[in-house]
């Protein structure tokens, strides 16, 4: 299991993630904040402890890439550059802003570690795809991470990846799948039920784990299970929670793009400031 420590230093730098992400979004007053407050855990996890990278050298050959499929999650993906010291924190204040390099959609032509422009969903795997491809042709040990949404699942192109991807056998390529149950058009079940979203990567040929996308130290657990892993691509299936970490927003009923009023922004750090101390009181790692 992993250590409490390196855990409670995660948990540390998830809280920045989100508090990053309700001041990028307080400068536009509103947007994706549901789902960059649901995703920071993993991305805690993936940039503080599982890719091979470089901060001050975003481009370096050697790296594992990070793809974010998702280009609306762009908000959470700088968060989470900023916490890993690619992008400045100051930086962040020109989120969404003209000629800003943080536009509200990834963008990879502007923005230091974001590895592929995304938005038209259902592509990002099958950019993995390739990539991974390209990799082992070069003899590279580079790892390719693909972060894509429950709602890509509609996507017929995201199964056509998945089977290329078990067909060439590319161990190099791991899925993170963020099951927030939400999107665009209503709930993900009531747009075209996915579920059981485990069984049918395991039927496409990969090998699947599925984990509590909140719980630190899950992540780590089968992370580090993960590593370990040969012969098939690799997908981790999260289930997490729209505006985790702050109440108000997590009782939201309109949640895919938020709307946020003027007042409540302080209020939403104030909560997400509470919480994360009474997890901490409750663990013993106050610090």
């Amino acid at each position: 299991m992993p250590s409490t420590r390196r855990a409670a230093a995660l948990k540390d730098s998830a809280h920045r993630i989100r508090m990053h992400a309700l001041d990028m979004g307080e400068t536009q007053g509103q947007g994706y904040i549901g789902q960059a407050l649901g995703v920071a855990d993993i991305l805690a996890v993936v940039y503080q402890d599982v890719l091979n990278h470089r901060a001050d050298e975003p481009d370096w050959p050697q790296r594992d890439r990070f793809l974010l499929s998702i280009g609306h999650y762009a908000i959470a993906l700088y968060a989470a550059l900023a916490e890993a010291g690619v992008l400045d924190v100051g930086e962040l204040a020109t989120y969404g802003s003209d000629d800003s390099r943080l536009p509200m959609s990834g963008m990879a032509s502007y923005t230091p570690g974001m590895e592929i422009s995304g938005g038209s969903l259902g592509h990002g795997l099958g950019v993995a795809t390739g990539m991974a491809l390209g990799l082992r042709h070069q003899g590279s040990d580079a790892h390719v991470y693909n972060l894509l949404s429950d709602g890509e699942l509609d996507e017929g192109s995201t199964w056509e990846a998945a089977l290329a991807c078990a067909h060439h056998g590319l161990d190099n390529v791991t899925a993170i799948v963020d099951v927030n149950a939400l999107q665009a058009d209503g709930p993900t079940e009531g747009v075209l039920r996915t579920e059981p979203v485990t069984a049918k990567w395991e039927a496409f040929g990969w090998h699947a784990v599925r984990v509590d996308g909140n719980d630190i130290e899950a992540l780590l657990a089968a992370f580090d299970s993960l590593r370990e892993h040969r012969g098939s691509p690799a997908v981790l299936v999260c289930d997490t929670r729209i505006g985790c970490g702050v109440p108000m927003l997590e009782a939201r009923e309109k949640a895919h793009f938020m709307r946020v009023e003027e007042h409540e922004w302080q209020l939403a750090r104030e909560q997400l400031t509470e919480r994360h101390r009474t997890t901490a009181r409750k663990e013993g790692t106050v610090r």
